[in-house]
């Protein structure tokens, strides 16, 4: 049951991501300081040492003006000396209001000073485009990361919410110009969401070794199984969205399949989801977070749930997209 995942790594970096990545999006959010440095100690008790993280996290709570979450990793790596255990994952590209977006290099020349400060660290191990910019011409963007991999201040360069297309593009214009190229792709996928990564992404990711770290791994937290009725989405202030986008036949089959699957391994809802992501051709580790050591916890024994190959066949079946 608790054979050893297949090695993780991104490209020809030399990084290794754990099985799954956490979101650090909680940080100063949802999970307060505390709550914050408690999990983050259990993730690296556990060993799962990839963390995800954003400079715009969490901009969108009233009062805070986004590098929250970047503050708090930093203040534990520095008082844990953990940073040389951690593979570190951060954005550029979002709006941080007077601080500027975008992927000019321009931008990322003084966004990545930010979040090195706030991170208390000389180099992130993973810098993605956290969206892409059709103002800025991608070999700019590609020729600001070509300066702070060769200043060390960059290992990996990654792209959040390109499509194939876009990523294509970034890759020739890598190979024509001999800049760094994208090793690392940050779709949406789960099982209910598949439309976005199945299909000419995945083709890509596939063909040119990119690793894949896929976010929204539980849909919103409706693969957990704890909305299934409109009753339910009262009780959550995201239930609303969540109930138009998942409460219909295609998602309660998803439901049902993972219930199903879940019994047999006596796990939970949300790990099954997970380990179904962590079994997935192309998928390199999904993200996912928690707001308390409690939940931590199923994400640990997560990475330990072997699927079988009924249980896998099972949940394709009912995630398989509607026929159109």
């Amino acid at each position: 049951m608790h054979a050893p995942h297949r090695p993780r790594t991104i490209g020809q970096t030399g990084i290794t991501l754990s099985p799954l990545v956490f979101g650090g999006n909680v940080f100063g959010w949802t999970s307060d300081k505390a709550a914050s440095l408690a999990m983050l100690d259990r993730l690296l008790d556990a060993g799962l040492t990839s963390i995800d993280t954003a400079d715009v996290y969490s901009r969108w709570v009233p009062g805070n003006q986004g590098g929250e979450s970047e503050t708090i990793l930093g203040e534990w790596m520095q008082s844990r000396g953990a940073r040389d255990r951690i593979q570190l994952i951060t954005k550029v590209g979002l709006d941080m209001g007077e601080a500027g977006q975008g992927l000019s290099a321009a931008h990322i020349e003084r966004a990545v000073e930010a979040s090195l400060k706030r991170l208390r660290t000389d180099r992130i191990d993973v810098y993605f485009s956290h969206r892409f910019d059709d103002g800025v011409p991608q070999a700019e963007t590609l020729g600001a990361y070509d300066r702070l991999v060769r200043a060390g201040k960059v290992r990996a360069i990654g792209a959040s919410n390109f499509t194939a297309a876009q990523v294509r593009a970034a890759l020739d214009v890598a190979a024509a110009q001999g800049l760094p190229r994208y090793a690392v792709l940050q779709p949406e996928y789960n099982l209910h969401d598949r439309a976005g990564f199945d299909g000419p992404l995945r083709d890509l990711a596939l063909a040119e070794g990119l690793a894949v770290i896929c976010y929204y791994s539980l849909a919103s937290g409706f693969l957990t199984g704890k909305y299934r009725s409109a009753a339910d989405l009262a009780q959550s202030p995201r239930g609303a969205g969540i109930g138009q986008k998942y409460l219909n036949p295609r998602g309660l089959r998803i439901l049902a399949a993972l219930d199903a699957v879940a019994a047999r391994h006596a796990a939970q809802p949300g790990e099954v989801a997970l380990a179904w992501l962590m079994a997935r051709p192309g998928v390199t580790a999904p993200i996912a977070s928690a707001s308390n050591v409690a939940q931590v916890e199923g994400l640990v024994r997560a990475t330990q749930l072997r699927l079988s190959a009924d249980d896998v066949e099972a949940l394709d079946a009912a995630s398989a997209p509607e026929a159109a």
